[in-house]
């Protein structure tokens, strides 16, 4: 058996911009990975709403740190055979870090943690695969316009930063906006469409990455 380490923010924890709750645990992007990669592999899904990549965010009620929380996220469910890392969107909100950049140095900061993890058993490292979320699109919602703002124009470089980075690193690279769009309703989020999407699409790279 196989294990898959999906970590992630809101759109991997299945935020759905129309109801405001989550969407059903089938249209998740890492339950429809899950489906489709069969029996042999176990897709844990380790999504938090807010989560950054590096960067704390004070007005949070809980730790969005992503790497914070990655450490313990890997220990919690070693060995593991692939790590799918996809933040940074979060990192896109002025209070947080607000350019792609910062996230990019996040993101590298994240892979180093996966590389040099104290596993809790003998293991090899992971692969590990880094999705560039879907860059922020225009709203009307004045609550998420201002939350991110200058956003959309920062998030559409993230792919091409991560590109780079995995290029640089050895990890495995997708371009989640190549499948996937954001919701016009809060400029963020997913619809279950284009969740699915983004699971449908990472399973040819994660076999790769697997060797399944």
């Amino acid at each position: 058996m196989k294990t898959v380490l999906c970590y992630g923010d809101s759109l991997t924890w299945g935020y759905d911009p129309e109801s405001l709750g989550r969407h059903r645990l089938e249209d998740r992007w890492s339950s429809v990975l899950a489906a489709s990669l069969g029996e042999g592999v176990h897709v844990v899904a380790d999504g938090l709403n807010g989560r950054t990549s590096v960067f704390d965010d004070y007005t949070a009620d809980c730790d969005r740190n992503g790497a914070r929380t990655l450490p313990t996220v890997l220990h919690a469910h070693a060995p593991l055979d692939l790590v799918i890392i996809m933040l940074g969107t979060n990192d896109m909100k002025p209070v947080v870090a607000g350019t792609a950049h910062a996230a990019s140095k996040g993101m590298r900061r994240l892979l180093d943690l996966v590389r040099l993890h104290a596993w809790p058993m003998e293991q090899e490292p992971p692969q590990v695969l880094v999705v560039a979320p879907p860059p922020l699109v225009e709203t009307a919602d004045p609550d998420f316009a201002a939350m991110f703002e200058g956003g959309v124009a920062q998030s559409a470089m993230l792919a091409s930063f991560y590109a780079d980075l995995a290029d640089e690193t050895g990890a495995g690279f997708f371009d989640a906006g190549s499948v996937a769009q954001c919701s016009s309703i809060d400029g963020v989020h997913l619809n279950a469409e284009n969740t699915r999407a983004i699971g449908r699409a990472l399973e040819p790279v994660a076999r790769l990455l697997l060797g399944h």
